[in-house]
Formats: C-alpha cells, sequence, structure tokens
C-alpha cells in the first residue's frame, strides 16, 4: 500500500477517540513494520525534536558574568584605575587587556565545557524502544517522532504520548500528570467522549510517567510540546549539572584563604611604608595581591573537568553528575552484575534435563533459530555424544513437547527475520536475553510460539517477572476441540527454589507423581535428584531455569484477565524440567577484574543466578581463585544466607563474600551499608527498577545504559553504554587520572605564585634614593608569569595522560583533600626555592654587575639612574620564567626523577604541555628585547651576560628538585603498593581455609 502523505497534527487531536487503525492510517505506520529509518529523518524536521522547551541551554551571558564577577577581576580593576590615576598609561593598557584576555580565555573554556555537558545531559537522557524497518531499536528519545511504534516494559519512563495496541498487564504511574497516587491499569478499549478526563484515558500512555508494571506497544501520537506533560511545561528527566562538585567547594575554599592572604600582604606592604600612601605603595601591593592568587585556576579546573568528562564518554561512561568523577578515584570496591557487565548476555540454551528423559543437548548460537536438540539420557557430558540421538524437529516425547511448550508460551521475546533488502533476512530478537535464548530453543524443536498462536493458544493473562518472586506465569487457553473450547493451561518459569516451591506434582514421561506423599519423604527425595542434576548444570557454568505447568479450572464468575491472583495460579504447580543457558563471560573483563586486584580494588560479584553457576563465572573472570569450591565457602554465598544475617555479624565477618548468588535488590542495599560500615568506598551497578536504593546508596551509582531502566539510569550518577564490566575499570582510571592531574596543576600555580611573593615581600627591604621601595618585579611582569606563562603548561598538566603507576596505586581515601600534606610541603618547598633563586638572580645583577644603585623612581619609568634596577628586573623575571617552565615537567611526577630521558620522552604525548613550554621560552625574548614595550611596559631593560645567571638558576633548581625527590622516595612511604592480581588470589585463598568467617555465617 502506497505511503500517505503525513498529515500535520492539531494538539487537542483526540487520539483516545480514534481506532488503532484510524491512529495508524493518520501516520501512514505499521504495527508490526514501524516507520522506515528514512521516514523518522523526514518527519523529524516536521514535527521537532521530541523534547520540552524552557531549559533554555547554555546561556552565554551568564558564563560571561562569571568570567567578570570574582575577586580576581576586581583586584584587577583596581589596579587598572590606579594606573590610569597616575598616568601610567602602559601598564593601566596592559592590566586592561589581561582583564579581557582573562574573561576572555575562561569564557571560552567554560561555555565550551557547559556546552558539552549539555550534550552530554541530552545523551544520559531516557532513551526510547521503537521498532524501525521491522526492527526493535533503541534510539534517544528526543529522536521518537509521530508514528513510532513505542515498546514499554516495567520501569520505562514513557517517552511520548501514546495510543496502545498492545497490553499485557500494564500500569503506569500518573501522578504526575493526575494527583493520583495510584497506579492506572490500561487497556485497549475505545473511548467515545473526546473531553474524557486524562485519568479515565486508559488506551492511552503520556510523556513522563513511568511503567510500574507489564509491558506494552503503543503509536507515538504527540511528541515534544504537544504531549499532555509539554502542555504544563515541566519534565521528571532534568539532570542537575549546576551543583557545586567536592572540589569545586574545596577550591572556593581555598578562593577565600587566598583572599584573605592577599589583604594581609597588602596590610604588610602599606606596613612597611608605615601607611603613608603613594602611587607606588598601591601599585606594589596591588601587585602582592595579583601575585598569590593564581588567576588561570579557574580555567584551568574547567578544561581538565570538561576533558575529563568527554574522556569518559569516548569509553562509553557517560557522566551524570561531576561529582562522581572526582569519586571514581576513591573507588576501594566495585559490586557488580553478571550477565550483559562481567558477560556478553547472548544467551543461548544449551543443556535440558527431564526427569523421564534425562539431559539433552542443544546446539546452535545466537539468535539464530538453527541447530539441532540431542537426547543424551542421564549420561550427561561431551564424552557420550556417540551415545545421543537426535530428536527430529516437532516430534519427542509428551513430556518434552509440553515443556517446550512452557519454554515457548511463557515468554515475552519475538524472533523475526527481517525482510529488509539491505539486511539479507538476518535474524533479530526484542526481548529480555534470557527469554531470547528459550524462544529460539523452542524454534529449534518446532514449537516457536507464533505457531503455537496460530495453531489456537490465546494468552488469557500475565503475571510478569518480578526481582522479589524470581519467576513469571502465564494463562493461556488451548486450541479449540471438537467437544468445546480448549483446556486453560498455567505456564511457570523462573529461579528453580522459586518455582519449585510452588510444585506439588513432578512429571515423569506421562505420569503426574506427587511430591505430598504418604511417606513425607517424596519431596525431599525429588528435591535431592534435582538439585544433584541442576548442579551439574551450574558447574559448567551454566544459568539454570526451571520449567512448571499446570491445567487450570476457572472459577465461575471470575474475571479472569484482571480478577485472578498471582498467589493462587502459581499454586499446585508440575515440575517439568530443567535448562541450561549459557552466557560467556566478555573476553575483556578477566584481564579488567586482575587490573582492579593491581589497583587495590576487590570485586565482588551479585547476580540472581545459582551458587555454581554464579561461582563457575566468578572462576573464569578471577573474582575468585580457580580451585576454591562453592560448599561452605565463605567467599560465595546466597542472599538468603546473607540476608539472614544481622549487621554484627556481618561485621564480624574477616571479609565480606565475592560473590553473592540468588541476589535481591535488598541483597544489594545490604552490602553497600555493609561496605561502609567498614569505611569502605563502594560503587553498585544496576539495571532495574528495585536497583535504584542501592544505585543511589552506593557512593558512585553505575546503571547500565543498553539494559537498564530508565528509571535506574535517573537513579545513577554514572550511566554505561555498552553495559560492560571493563568501561567501569576505564572509568575508576579515569577518575584517578584526573584528580592526580588537578594536584599537579594546583601544586604547579601555587608554587609560582609562592616564588612571586617570596621575591617580593623580600625585595621590600631595599630602598632607591628617595627611601620608597625597589620593586623587584613590576605588576605587568607578575601578570604575565600568572597569565601567559603559567597557565598553559598547567593546563598542559591538567591533560596529561595517566602514569604507569596510576592503576597500581591504591585507592585515595575518600576524605583527602585536594592539598595533601604532600601538596603543601611540595608548594612551600619549591616555590622558596624558586623565589630563592630568581632573588638571588636580582641581587647578584644589582649588586655585583652594578654596584647596587637603586636609582631614582624606579618603580614609575626609565632613566640612566634606574640602568642597573632595570636589568635586574629583567634578569629575575627571565629566571622565574625559566623555573616555572621547569616546574611544569618536575609537576608531572610527585615523586620520580621529571628530568630523566624516559619522562622527557613522553613529553610528545601531551601536545599541550610541550607546546606551552616552547612558546613560553620563545615569549621571554621579545618582552625583554622590543624597545618600548621592555621600558614603558614591563618596567625591565634588555639584558646580556645576565643569561648566564638566568641558566645556572634553572640548573640549580633541576638539581634542588631531584634531591627534594630523592629524600621523600627514601623517607615517605610508597605510593605504589606492593600487590598484584596473584597475591589477592593467594589471600583469598588463604582467607577460604580459616573457618572462623565460616562459623560465622552458619551460625
Amino acid at each position: 500500500m502506497p505511503k500517505k502523505k503525513v498529515i500535520s497534527v492539531e494538539p487537542e487531536t483526540p487520539f483516545h477517540t480514534f481506532s488503532v487503525d484510524q491512529v495508524a492510517e493518520h501516520y501512514s505506520t505499521n504495527t508490526l513494520e514501524g516507520l522506515t529509518a528514512e521516514e523518522a529523518t523526514s518527519r523529524l524536521k516536521i514535527y521537532g525534536v521530541n523534547e520540552l522547551q524552557g531549559n533554555g541551554g547554555v546561556k552565554w551571558y551568564k558564563v560571561l558574568w562569571r568570567q567578570i564577577a570574582n575577586a580576581l577581576v576586581v583586584i584587577l580593576i583596581i589596579a587598572t584605575i590606579l594606573s590610569f590615576a597616575t598616568k601610567d598609561f602602559a601598564e593601566g593598557g596592559v592590566i586592561l587587556f589581561i582583564i579581557i584576555m582573562n574573561a576572555g580565555i575562561g569564557f571560552w573554556q567554560e561555555y565550551n565545557a557547559e556546552q558539552t555537558m549539555e550534550a552530554l545531559r541530552n545523551m544520559s537522557s531516557p532513551t526510547a524502544k521503537v521498532i524501525r524497518d521491522e526492527t526493535r531499536v533503541t534510539i534517544p528519545n528526543n529522536q521518537a517522532v509521530p508514528g513510532d511504534i513505542m515498546i514499554f516494559e516495567d520501569g520505562d519512563v514513557i517517552g511520548a504520548d501514546c495510543r496502545l495496541f498492545e497490553v499485557f498487564n500494564l500500569e503506569t504511574d500518573e501522578a504526575l500528570l493526575t494527583g493520583e497516587s495510584l497506579p492506572v491499569q490500561k487497556n485497549l478499549e475505545h473511548i467515545d467522549h473526546a473531553e474524557q478526563a486524562l485519568g479515565d484515558r486508559l488506551n492511552m500512555v503520556f510523556a513522563s510517567t513511568t511503567v510500574v508494571k507489564g509491558r506494552a506497544k503503543g503509536i507515538v501520537t504527540t511528541t515534544g510540546m504537544k504531549t499532555q506533560i509539554g502542555k504544563i511545561a515541566t519534565t521528571l528527566m532534568e539532570v542537575d549539572t549546576n551543583e557545586a562538585t567536592p572540589l569545586q567547594k574545596r577550591l572556593n575554599k581555598m578562593a577565600y584563604f587566598i583572599f584573605l592572604a592577599a589583604i594581609i600582604l597588602v596590610v604588610i606592604v602599606f606596613g612597611v611604608h608605615k601607611f603613608k600612601y603613594s602611587n607606588e605603595v598601591a601599585i606594589y601591593a596591588i601587585s602582592v595581591a595579583i601575585a598569590i592568587i593564581p588567576e588561570g585556576l579557574v580555567a584551568v579546573v574547567t578544561l581538565t573537568m570538561a576533558f575529563g568528562v568527554r574522556r569518559m564518554a569516548e569509553v562509553k561512561a557517560i557522566v551524570r553528575r561531576l561529582s562522581s568523577l572526582e569519586s571514581l578515584g576513591a573507588v576501594t570496591n566495585i559490586c557488580s552484575d553478571k550477565t550483559g557487565t562481567l558477560t556478553q548476555s547472548r544467551m543461548v540454551a544449551v543443556r535440558m534435563w527431564l526427569p523421564s528423559d534425562g539431559f539433552y543437548r542443544i546446539t546452535g548460537t545466537g539468535f539464530i533459530p538453527e541447530g539441532d536438540i540431542f537426547r543424551q539420557g542421564e549420561n550427561e557430558g561431551d564424552e557420550f555424544l556417540m551415545q545421543e540421538e537426535q530428536v527430529p524437529t516437532g516430534s519427542g516425547s509428551d513430556h518434552y513437547l509440553r515443556a517446550l511448550e512452557a519454554a515457548s508460551l511463557c515468554n515475552m521475546a519475538e524472533l523475526r527475520r527481517t525482510a529488509h533488502p539491505e539486511s539479507n533476512g538476518e535474524w533479530s530478537a526484542i526481548g529480555d536475553p534470557t527469554e531470547i535464548a528459550l524462544q529460539v530453543l523452542a524454534y529449534k524443536a518446532g514449537l516457536a510460539k507464533p505457531d503455537l498462536i496460530d495453531q489456537g493458544f490465546k494468552l488469557i493473562a500475565e503475571f510478569p517477572f518480578d526481582s522479589s518472586v524470581k519467576r513469571m506465569s502465564v494463562l493461556y487457553q488451548g486450541p479449540n476441540t471438537e467437544e468445546g473450547p480448549g483446556d486453560y493451561f498455567i505456564f511457570l518459569k523462573g529461579a528453580t527454589e522459586r518455582v519449585i516451591g510452588c510444585c506439588t506434582y513432578w512429571r515423569d514421561g506421562d505420569i503426574e507423581r506427587s511430591l505430598v506423599g504418604e511417606k513425607g519423604t517424596e519431596r525431599a527425595t525429588f528435591e535431592e535428584m534435582m538439585t544433584e542434576k541442576m548442579d551439574l548444570l551450574a558447574e559448567k557454568g551454566l544459568r539454570v531455569l526451571t520449567l512448571a505447568y499446570r491445567r487450570f479450572d476457572p472459577p465461575p464468575g471470575v474475571d479472569l484477565v484482571h480478577g485472578l491472583d498471582r498467589t493462587h495460579i502459581e499454586a499446585d504447580m508440575v515440575f517439568l524440567g530443567l535448562v541450561g543457558i549459557y552466557d560467556p563471560p566478555r573476553a575483556e573483563s578477566r584481564p579488567a577484574v586482575l587490573k582492579c586486584y593491581d589497583a587495590g580494588i576487590r570485586v565482588h560479584m551479585l547476580t540472581g543466578d545459582h551458587p555454581s553457576t554464579a561461582a563457575a563465572i566468578a572462576k573464569e573472570v578471577a573474582i575468585i581463585p580457580e580451585d576454591c569450591v562453592v560448599k561452605d565457602n565463605p567467599l560465595i554465598m546466597t542472599a538468603r544466607q546473607f540476608d539472614a544475617m544481622s549487621d554484627e555479624d556481618v561485621d564480624r565477618l574477616t571479609e565480606l563474600p565475592r560473590v553473592v548468588a540468588r541476589c535481591s535488590p535488598n541483597t544489594k542495599v545490604k552490602m553497600i551499608a555493609a561496605l561502609h560500615r567498614r569505611n569502605l568506598f563502594a560503587t553498585m551497578t544496576g539495571d532495574g527498577v528495585n536497583d535504584s536504593p542501592s544505585l543511589k546508596a552506593a557512593n558512585v551509582g553505575i546503571a547500565m545504559g543498553q539494559s537498564g531502566s530508565d528509571v535506574a539510569k535517573q537513579a545513577a550518577d554514572i550511566v554505561l553504554t555498552d553495559d560492560n564490566f571493563a568501561t567501569i575499570v576505564q572509568a575508576v582510571a579515569e577518575g584517578r587520572r584526573m584528580f592526580a592531574n588537578i594536584q599537579k596543576f594546583v601544586q604547579h600555580l601555587m608554587s609560582a605564585n609562592a616564588a612571586e611573593i617570596v621575591v617580593l615581600i623580600v625585595g621590600l627591604a631595599f630602598k632607591d634614593d628617595d627611601h620608597n621601595a625597589v620593586f623587584p618585579m613590576s605588576a605587568v611582569q607578575i601578570l604575565f608569569l600568572n597569565m601567559v606563562t603559567s597557565s598553559p603548561p598547567a593546563m598542559g598538566l591538567g591533560l596529561e595522560p595517566a602514569s604507569e603507576t596510576n592503576m597500581h596505586e591504591p585507592p585515595r581515601s575518600a576524605t583527602q583533600g585536594l592539598f595533601s600534606f604532600e601538596i603543601i610541603m611540595d608548594t612551600i618547598v619549591y616555590g622558596t626555592i624558586m623565589g630563592g633563586l630568581s632573588f638571588a638572580s636580582f641581587l647578584i645583577t644589582l649588586f655585583v654587575f652594578n654596584k647596587g644603585r637603586m636609582g631614582h623612581e624606579c618603580n614609575r619609568a626609565y632613566s640612566d639612574s634606574c640602568y642597573g634596577v632595570f636589568r635586574a628586573r629583567a634578569t629575575a623575571y627571565a629566571s622565574l620564567t625559566f623555573l616555572i617552565l621547569a616546574h611544569a615537567i618536575n609537576c608531572r611526577a610527585l615523586r620520580d626523577p621529571g628530568w630523566t630521558p624516559k619522562n622527557l620522552a613522553t613529553l610528545k604525548y601531551n601536545k599541550m604541555l610541550w607546546i606551552s613550554l616552547v612558546v613560553g621560552v620563545l615569549l621571554v625574548f621579545p618582552v625583554i628585547y622590543i624597545p618600548g614595550l621592555n621600558h614603558n611596559v614591563f618596567k625591565h631593560s634588555a639584558i646580556s651576560y645576565e643569561w648566564g645567571l638566568v641558566i645556572a638558576a634553572t640548573v640549580l633548581f633541576i638539581l634542588c628538585a631531584e634531591l627534594y625527590k630523592f629524600i621523600k622516595r627514601r623517607t615517605m612511604k610508597p605510593l605504589a603498593i606492593q600487590s598484584n592480581a596473584a597475591m589477592e588470589l593467594e589471600r583469598m585463598r588463604t582467607y577460604m581455609s580459616q573457618t572462623d568467617s565460616m562459623d560465622v555465617i552458619k551460625q
């Protein structure tokens, strides 16, 4: 059928009164195939992006105001006014230029950073699952358009207003729109009244409401500001990126201390001059105040944070809260899910066990429903391949066929062969990976769900999978017969211990044997047999699911769709068998776990799988040693064991379990609380709605971008776009790199400021012929050193690659501030050495080469009497310039030698740093030698033989710095930890051999 022209939609079109066919025709869409990618792109241009307006994005004038409204600029403006007032137009012009340049650089960097965060905020906003080109795809929610076929599942935040056409137990929370606190149960019934109240439009779902239960599909009717939520101009999905991070708070405190110190230094300058005001004294006081304030600090921090966020996005980790970027470097424990995070989430059913038939082996991989099924009997294992027999498609014992009916029908996954010409008929799947594996198995057996539906099976009711009960059930009516309507069947699947508790019978061929017999031992005997088979599967690393069914006689007068009680439905079930599903570990998981051990980070696996399955995968990825046993092992616990322990009992454990099987959301919260009581810093992964409490409780909550619900993503600090454990480790490494770099450039900037203060304060002791202080450096020199010489290398230090020991050092303490004792000590030592060497150059030039002539009014202008002072100033300025640039190389490592050939060779990997060093050296020469610029602006003169002093000062500084680092290496505790993965695994083996913790668990 040819596509109709898309009709523009008015905001008040009453789609709830339209039939599904009318809506589909209205938008020229197909409920099975969805829109094509080309059509969706075209409609996006017509309807615009699906987002609410009003947040305004990044305001350039607010960013610009932040550059101007700060203490630094106020001081510089005062200096400018004083310069112009004293008719020193050259100096005033330079300071004014510095103000404009500082504001310009800060504005450019912060505006770009804000735009980056705005883009990342869009990336971290909820996604939408739609059908396009006959394939289910996940798109950014703002790319949804009217006519899209949207899929909703438990925990999703609905991305647009939609007319429903397929519903299974769907309930939504619409309190945001209607104020109704209870979930609203949706249906497909037609509504006649266009003015129907919003809360009664049960065949519609609305943007920004949340799916509480069930699943559904709908046709997008309105997007953006035309949705119901758009009409009231609000959203649930805003991310606060304006919060002050811990780093920003620490920098704010530092700014207050620096401002206070600047005031004290100004008082000292005036005190030395007996508080007699003059323009020269005022300018000198302002110069001292300027010297102590690191003008480039805010710009460097902004650049480093923006770069860190971008780097994280490149490794597929979207930062939703900047504070988490800083926190990652302090992580001591990672609590990770298994499925899809440590494993590939490409599940395939490879084994099956039925009590009457024994084991079955299934071949084939992936979504392609191609493969064979072989019956092995009780001889399970690859060594018995010669004794197995192939089961023809569509045949087998009645027990076998009933079990596969359960796998096929108690299943919401869909398999499709794409008809798109470019896809070559490839198979695609929609749904949970576990259910997809079961559906592929049913296809291989010739019992595909669509075929069973065509035969007459009709879905009546569904009780979806719930993490609290770990099972799912459906009610079907079988095909009609000549005698009348078909029988009703209940099919159940889930975790073995949760399903077996619902069973009172087990299927033995064509016989249903009771588990509640006269002897009272029938259940125990059967469960012992079943557990033995389940352990055989689990020890191979297979995830084991249990299938059950029963016939159902509907009670008279009961609404079978909405009036059934789940507890009653899932009682008196008949056990059918076990299915073993394999989900291979990701290739990068084991190296990532080993890297965590090298970094002093411990890894915990919290999974819903059977203990043996969890342990098998944990061994493969090195979370536990390969030779450890599952039984009576304090490193491996079930959620039932862990949850049964009191907080006191948990705290008595020498070590918390590395593997927790059959884990529930509450178990995750308890694990985080236990880690916090040990003063450990934990990150937790999660994907479900019920994971939100643990994600919020963790120091860093990490949600899965592909499999995670929107509710989980909103609760998380970081969202992984690839659901990969290795990405978490990369994020931790990036967090460590960023914090280390911030310490490097803060030390560099503050050391330079300390050196300037040393020069200026000591210089107060020297008077000219008029008994005025002689400035060892002019205000313009100080500003030039701070803004042009010091800031660019500091930016380069902020972009430093991670050091070789980055992931071989212990996690920093979460309470450790930016200024550790070592950083403060380094700042004082390096600042004193640089300031002392620079002032020594000034003194030697003035007193040795120029006989100590102080001149007359040398702070104001050049004269013949100021010849020596001006040359001394140039020498001090050149010396401090070279020292600051040399110190940038020195700051690349806190303790390791900075001037080794190996370290210097790595400069090529930091283009920003080496370019800033080269430019910094080259700029010294025009500043010193250009006539007019040197005398009138910088207040110094050209030099010649004094370059020997500059070179000597630089060499002496390098020698002193290397000696200081050598002393630190000998006297201070090593930064790198003396442990590795092998030592950590051996430590776990030692712990397993101890009985104390196991006694606590058993008690």
